[in-house]
């Protein structure tokens, strides 16, 4: 199980071989350093988000999510992540996240997760680029770690799935129970209480069994989570 919940998050795409073209991808210029993934183009077409100089590191945003279970009202923190807080508002502002499909929901009894922000609902899906990590340094431990290696995620907290240091793209998960995880995943905000009422809903309805496994912790949730529309919907002290 503590092996799983190491690992549960990555996002499945992630490929090392060589792009098939001689051009070298194209990178913003700012600290965040957006980069195109020719390897891995994205689910849906966007462009490379803004990356000014002065990022704005202070104040947070509030994001507007609309599900078909209800609603998951986000609080963006950009102290905590300003270039992922910069990146998320910019997919959805581009509409990148409307009409997905919630992929993967997770019961281990230390690892309890909803995973969203794929448009192919396949784990593998982008948005064409990826940026670095903005790993929290503010985590407790886990009390169910003995070796204090992994950290608490607790419930409410709203974080970025990836496939190794710096691979940051779309993919994004809530954590609706508290959770123990090494800390590799940008925390970036949390879900406001009308949100955890939504993910208690999809937890409680469990996962779709396989042949498989016919009562699985980690797989489809059996309530089909769509995000019907993501918007930015205010803000606070931007810089």
């Amino acid at each position: 199980m503590t092996a799983l919940a190491a690992t549960a998050l990555v996002v499945s795409g992630g490929s090392t071989t060589a792009s098939a073209s001689d051009v070298p991808p194209r990178s913003t210029h700012g600290p965040c350093q957006y980069t195109q993934t020719p390897d891995e183009p994205a689910a849906r077409r966007v462009p490379l988000p803004p990356d000014p100089r002065h990022t704005p590191s202070h104040g947070t945003v509030g994001v507007a999510v609309r599900t078909s279970q209800g609603p998951l009202p986000l609080s963006l923190d950009r102290a905590k992540a300003p270039c992922t807080v910069q990146s998320f508002v910019h997919l959805s502002r581009h509409r990148f996240y409307d009409r997905t499909v919630c992929h993967r929901l997770t019961a281990y009894p230390t690892l309890k997760v909803l995973q969203c922000g794929d448009p192919t609902a396949t784990g593998e899906g982008g948005p064409g680029y990826e940026y670095k990590d903005e790993l929290p340094v503010d985590l407790p431990p886990a009390p169910s770690d003995p070796t204090g290696v992994r950290r608490l995620y607790g419930r409410g907290l709203l974080a970025m799935a990836n496939a190794g240091p710096n691979t940051n793209g779309s993919q994004f998960f809530v954590v609706y129970g508290d959770s123990a995880l090494r800390p590799n995943y940008t925390v970036f905000g949390t879900v406001g209480a009308a949100g955890l009422k939504t993910l208690d809903k999809i937890a409680a309805a469990g996962i779709e069994p396989t042949t498989e496994d016919p009562d699985p912790v980690d797989g489809t949730p059996v309530l089909r989570s769509e995000l019907l529309s993501v918007r930015p919907s205010w803000q606070a002290r931007m810089n």
